[in-house]
């Protein structure tokens, strides 16, 4: 078993100035290492799953160690307040929209906690309900979705995307793309929405990185007959 301490040590000396830098343009910010992902998912494959030490590396503030608690989480263990916690403290939008909804949605408070979330004022608790909503739809079978529901958020998508904070934006696009993607019943909801929003801006800081027009991205899924085809896990 290894401590929380132990591993920040490890990361320590997997960082790299390289990636730091090309982090920073992305929005990253100190304290943190600069390690890459599949460094970070070697210690994954050796860790697999330990709640309480995703819990001390979440803690420690540091942006590596706290993107490995999502990777080697136990989601199902994951209580509320543990989620509430994670989501205040997510810093920036590797945390806030990839970490965080990865672990809620993997858990047994993904539906509940992504519509609080959603309500928040807050920018990144917001868009880590957006994500939070995205990863479920692609991960449960459509049977287990209230499909009324889906359909209302996107409604509230087509409605109010372009009056939201940055990455409100860009995570509501996201859900828009995810349920054109993964909910078969409501593809054809979703281009129609996907239509209306049309071209969603968002400041992608440094980066060379663009938002993918939400129509455009459905239909390359259609066209690889890929449609409603469910995801095993949000993580990757």
């Amino acid at each position: 078993m290894m401590t929380a301490e132990e591993v920040v040590e490890e990361l320590r000396s997997m960082g790299s100035e390289s990636t730091k830098n090309t982090l920073i343009k992305h929005g990253a910010r100190e304290p943190f290492f600069g390690v890459k992902v599949e460094d970070l998912k070697k210690i994954q494959k050796r860790v697999k799953t330990d709640y309480q030490l995703a819990l001390d590396l979440y803690d420690t503030g540091i942006s590596d160690a706290m993107y490995l608690a999502g990777l080697i989480a136990d989601d199902a263990k994951m209580t509320k307040k543990d989620l509430r916690h994670w989501a205040k403290n997510a810093y920036w939008y590797m945390i806030s929209e990839y970490t965080v909804p990865w672990v809620a949605s993997g858990g047994n408070y993904g539906r509940e906690i992504g519509l609080e979330w959603i309500d928040s004022k807050t920018e990144n608790i917001a868009a880590s309900g957006w994500s939070t909503l995205s990863c479920l739809v692609s991960i449960k079978p459509d049977a287990e979705l209230d499909l009324a529901e889906v359909k209302s958020l996107l409604d509230r998508v087509a409605n109010t995307i372009h009056q939201q904070p940055n990455r409100v934006r860009h995570t509501m696009n996201g859900f828009l793309i995810a349920v054109g993607c993964y909910v078969h019943p409501l593809v054809e909801d979703a281009k129609r929405v996907a239509t209306s929003v049309g071209k969603v801006s968002v400041n992608m800081g440094e980066t060379a990185c663009k938002v993918p027009l939400a129509l455009e991205y459905i239909k390359k899924v259609e066209d690889r007959g890929s449609l409603g085809k469910k995801r095993k896990t949000a993580k990757c």
